[in-house]
């Protein structure tokens, strides 16, 4: 249990932090609550609701109840999709107030060593640092083509792992070598008649296990008339540490990707990962209190695009693409969607292929399950939210689920594999799969 001395200091900080007008604006209609993909799984709990959850953070900032164990578990067990927000009738901020919360409990909750050093080394040791990140990619991309893969599968070692993190490590993507990882341009003309000056937010993850997605995403902006900048000084976007109660260090990042690109000149900042782009949107609301930051927050997050809204806008979907013939669904990306209103675009686009019939999935805006590390440290939940998803996906008969984020692309393959579907079933990135279309038309190398 957390201590006394904790629960006070968890109590004053929700009074001095916490957005109380935020809270208020919850009417508690209970119009999220089918959009709550933990309040349907959980058996109708409302304190695994949007509701719930704010009636929860309410009732500590107005000394009702105080923030233990039940308050943080319901926290915790929230995806963070946000599902919650479009549908809301007073466009109450959830995503906002969960930030909040997370963010002062963990600040203050008593640690056990093993939780210091994990949380130490992935949010101040690794992930903004991106020569770390390429570092710890290239050691797995060697396990993958050194042998050790094989041996490991064989050997029985992965038995000692959980079953989703056996799975997962099944269908993670082959990571390039650490030359192509280090040796990313910095500029890339546009192919043809130049009509727009972007720059591209390349990630961590992204360019480096998802790199070949990456470099499909250049190639498109260019056959779209896009000249490139790739900013080498950027780094994380800060999303894990801002939904994972570390907003202070995401400050840190949002402020490093600011100074990246502000004087590039460009007239958009493309993003091709869903939950990524929703939180550069949201660098203007991070720092909104920063007086030195709050203005250039705020120029920046009006020119993040993600790569769908862009092609769209430059019409790419009326130019000749063709896939074989296949039945093909679509997977919303949560971020994506709610964080960055892009819900038609990626349809567009697919609609737009030769040789596919595009299928509408059921539900294809709940959420998928993944919510960055959730699939990892809230498994079970995970897993039967998924087990739905993937119902969901066979009602389609579609041999190809497309989605436009890294985690939603990995747990969609975790599904997969999970329903014995490998082979008969893929779920790819949808730049990738636009790529290939365009390409396959074009007979372009």
């Amino acid at each position: 249990m957390t201590s006394t001395l904790k629960k006070d200091r968890i109590a004053e900080n929700f009074r001095e932090k916490m957005d109380y007008d935020e809270l208020l604006n919850c009417m508690r209609c209970g119009f999220c609550l089918p959009s709550c993909p933990t309040y349907i799984e959980s058996g109708m709990d409302e304190s695994q609701s949007p509701r719930g959850r704010i009636a929860l953070m309410k009732a500590v900032v107005d000394g009702e109840i105080e923030p233990d164990d039940d308050v943080k578990r319901s926290l915790d067990l929230c995806l963070g999709c946000r599902a919650c927000e479009p549908v809301c009738p007073s466009g109450v901020n959830y995503g906002h107030l969960l930030e909040q919360a997370r963010d002062i409990i963990y600040q203050n909750k008593k640690k056990s060593v093993g939780e210091k050093v994990v949380r130490g080394v992935v949010f101040k040791q690794l992930f903004p640092h991106q020569d770390r990140m390429i570092n710890a990619a290239s050691l797995l991309g060697f396990y993958q083509r050194s042998g050790l893969q094989k041996v490991a599968r064989y050997s029985g070692i992965m038995n000692f792992f959980p079953d989703t993190l056996r799975t997962m490590e099944k269908v993670l993507p082959t990571v390039p070598k650490r030359r192509s990882m280090k040796n990313r341009a910095e500029y890339m003309p546009a192919i043809g008649i130049q009509k727009k000056k972007v720059a591209f937010f390349s990630g961590c993850l992204m360019d480096t296990v998802f790199m070949k997605t990456n470099d499909a995403t250049i190639k498109l902006l260019q056959y779209a008339g896009c000249e490139i900048v790739i900013p080498k000084t950027q780094n994380c976007c800060g999303a894990l540490h801002g939904h994972s109660g570390e907003r202070e260090k995401a400050k840190e990042m949002a402020k490093r990707n600011i100074e990246a690109f502000e004087n590039i000149g460009a007239d958009y900042i493309i993003s091709n990962a869903g939950g990524c782009g929703a939180f550069l949107v949201d660098y203007n609301y991070l720092l909104k209190d920063d007086p030195v930051w709050s203005e250039r927050a705020l120029q920046f997050s009006k020119k993040i695009k993600d790569i769908s809204s862009i092609l769209v806008d430059l019409r790419f979907h009326k130019k000749e693409m063709k896939l074989e013939n296949q039945i093909v669904t679509y997977q919303d990306s949560c971020h994506l969607k709610n964080g960055q209103k892009t819900f038609m675009e990626p349809r567009v686009l697919l609609e737009s292929l030769q040789g596919i019939k595009y299928v509408e999935m059921k539900d294809a805006g709940r959420c998928c399950g993944s919510a960055g590390i959730y699939n990892i440290v809230e498994s079970e939940m995970s897993m039967q939210i998924l087990d739905y998803k993937m119902k969901q996906t066979k009602n389609t008969n579609a041999k190809t689920i497309v989605t436009a984020n890294p985690g939603c692309l990995l747990q969609m393959q975790l599904g997969i594999e999970r329903e014995g579907l490998t082979g008969k079933m893929q779920a790819v990135h949808i730049v990738d799969l636009l790529l290939e279309a365009y390409e396959n038309a074009n007979k372009t190398n």
